[in-house]
C-alpha cells in the first residue's frame, strides 16, 4: 500500500510540472452510491474498502484542478464528500473547496403522487429522482479554484412542464402519463443541474455546468425515462439560448454523465449530437484506449460514450483524454464501470 501511495504521489507532482500553465477539469461517475444512508461514509472511513481506494487512486492519478463526481451520496452535512476529500489529501491531493447541493434522487414529490405510472405511489421510482433514500447516487464538485458560492445557480427545482418545448410522456390517447397530477410536480433533473462559477488566478471567471441524466431505459412504451434523458439534455441549450434566464458571461464547461451514446444503445440520440454539435461549444472527443471515444463499459450493452467534458468555443483545449484500465484488476477497473474523463485548457 506504501508503494502504491508512493507512486500515486510520484504522478500527482509530475502532472503538475507538466501542466503549469492549464487546467484540468474532469468528470466522473464514481458509482461509489450504497444501499442505505451513511453507508459510504463509513466505507470510506474505514479505510479498507477496495471501491473507494480505487476510487481515490483514479483521481488521484489523473489529478483534476475541477472534478465533477457522479455516483456518490448525499448527506445534510457534507460529511460523505470531506471523507472523500480527506483521503484524497492523505495521496497529495487537495481539493479545499467542495460543493455537494441536495439532489432529487431519492427526493419524494409534496405529495404521495404515482410518478413512475405502475399504479402505485411511494418506490424508489415516485421520488424525483430514482432513489431509495433521500440523496442516493447524488453529485458534488472537487476544486483546487475557488467557487463563487453565492453564485451558483441550482436548476434542481425546475419542473419539466415548464422546460420549453419538453417532450412529456403521453399515453396512446394523448393524455398526460401517467397523470396531469403527476406532471404537475415532476422535476426535470433526475439527479441535478448545477451552473457552478469558478475563480480563476487571474482573477477571471470559467462556470462549470454539470449534470448527470437519467439512463433512457427501465420504462415502457411511454419512453418516459428516454424522453426526460433527452430533455435534461437539451436543457443545457436552452439556457445558452437564453431561455432559463442568464446567459453565463464567462468562458464555461459542461461536464458530466449524459448516459447518452450519439452513435449506440437506446435513446434519442438526436440530443447528445445536438449538444455536441452546437458551435457554441467544442467536443474534444478524447482519445480512449479502449479504442473511440469510449467512457463506459456496461456488461450487457458494452463500450460506449456517455461522459463529457465539453469547453465552450472560446478556449484553448491542449489535452484530453480517457483513463482506461491498463488491466482488469487495475484502480480504473475496480472503482466503476465509467471512466474518468479529462480535457485540459489552456490559461492564458
Amino acid at each position: 500500500m506504501r508503494q502504491l501511495a508512493a507512486s500515486v504521489l510520484f504522478l500527482v507532482f509530475a502532472a503538475a510540472a507538466v501542466r503549469a500553465d492549464t487546467l484540468r477539469i474532469a468528470t466522473f461517475n464514481t458509482e461509489l452510491s450504497r444501499s442505505g444512508p451513511g453507508l459510504l461514509l463509513r466505507d470510506i472511513k474505514r479505510g479498507s474498502d477496495p471501491q473507494v481506494a480505487a476510487v481515490a487512486d483514479v483521481i488521484a492519478g489523473a489529478q483534476p484542478d475541477v472534478l465533477a463526481l457522479q455516483g456518490i451520496d448525499w448527506d445534510y452535512e457534507g460529511r460523505t464528500l470531506a471523507a472523500l476529500a480527506a483521503q484524497l489529501a492523505d495521496l497529495g491531493l487537495h481539493y479545499p473547496y467542495r460543493l455537494a447541493l441536495q439532489p432529487n434522487t431519492g427526493l419524494p414529490p409534496p405529495s404521495l403522487v404515482d410518478l413512475d405510472g405502475d399504479g402505485k405511489a411511494g418506490g424508489p421510482r415516485d421520488n424525483q429522482g430514482y432513489g431509495r433514500f433521500r440523496g442516493q447516487g447524488g453529485m458534488a464538485v472537487l476544486s483546487r479554484l475557488p467557487i463563487a458560492a453565492t453564485e451558483v445557480r441550482d436548476f434542481s427545482a425546475l419542473l419539466w412542464t415548464d422546460l420549453p418545448g419538453a417532450l412529456l410522456p403521453i399515453h396512446p390517447d394523448g393524455s398526460p402519463f401517467p397523470t396531469a397530477a403527476a406532471q404537475s410536480v415532476q422535476r426535470l433533473s433526475s439527479t441535478a443541474h448545477w451552473l457552478v462559477p469558478l475563480e480563476l488566478p487571474d482573477a477571471g471567471r470559467l462556470t462549470l455546468l454539470t449534470f448527470h441524466a437519467t439512463p433512457p431505459l427501465f420504462d415502457g412504451p411511454e419512453d418516459r425515462n428516454g424522453r426526460r434523458n433527452h430533455d435534461e439534455i437539451r436543457m443545457w441549450q436552452l439556457l445558452l439560448d437564453g431561455q432559463l434566464g442568464p446567459v453565463p458571461d464567462h468562458p464555461f464547461v459542461i461536464a458530466g454523465d449524459a448516459n447518452l451514446d450519439p452513435e449506440r444503445g437506446k435513446g434519442r440520440r438526436e440530443a447528445i449530437r445536438a449538444l455536441l454539435s452546437d458551435p457554441r461549444l467544442q467536443d474534444p472527443g478524447p482519445d480512449s484506449p479502449a479504442g473511440g471515444t469510449a467512457t463506459v463499459s456496461w456488461q450487457s450493452a458494452g463500450q460506449m460514450r456517455v461522459d463529457y467534458v465539453l469547453p465552450s468555443a472560446g478556449l484553448t483545449v491542449t489535452a484530453s483524454g480517457v483513463v482506461w484500465p491498463e488491466a482488469p484488476d487495475a484502480p480504473a477497473a475496480v472503482a466503476s464501470r465509467h471512466r474518468l474523463v479529462w480535457v485540459d485548457l489552456l490559461l492564458n
